[in-house]
């Protein structure tokens, strides 16, 4: 389970670790859920508060949605539908790797941050050798 503020979620790793390793996410939509998560499928969806309300009534909003989560549809599917939460789990497991994996963290971390534009590329070209 992971509920940070809508907005403020970090990048999500641990979540993603836990998927990794046979855990079913339980979270807001913030940060990396957005792009994995299929509610209900892959994963557990909380509804989004409204961010113009006060802090006070999105936590309430949370909470409320949070327990009405837990108690109506994972506690009930974990102990009694025990099928059915296996699939959500291996459909966990096997979606976080084709979204989440090494090859994608380093083409993503080159293509973003370490490519130098075509200018810069023509500039980093070696010398001609002298003589």
């Amino acid at each position: 389970m992971n509920t940070p503020k809508l907005t403020r979620e970090a990048s999500g790793t641990s979540g993603m670790t836990a998927a990794m390793n046979g855990a079913i996410n339980c979270s807001t939509n913030d940060g990396w859920i957005p792009e994995f998560a299929r509610n209900g499928i892959n994963s557990f969806v909380l509804p989004e508060a409204d961010l113009t309300w006060p802090a006070h009534e999105q936590d309430a909003f949370d909470a409320d949605n949070l327990f009405t989560l837990l108690e109506t549809i994972i506690l009930p599917m974990y102990y009694e539908k025990p099928d059915q939460w296996l699939r959500i789990l291996r459909a966990s497991m096997g979606d976080i790797l084709l979204y989440f994996d090494f090859n994608r963290m380093a083409t993503e971390y080159y293509e973003k941050l370490y490519s130098l534009p075509q200018e810069s590329a023509i500039l980093a070209e070696p010398l001609p050798a002298c003589g």
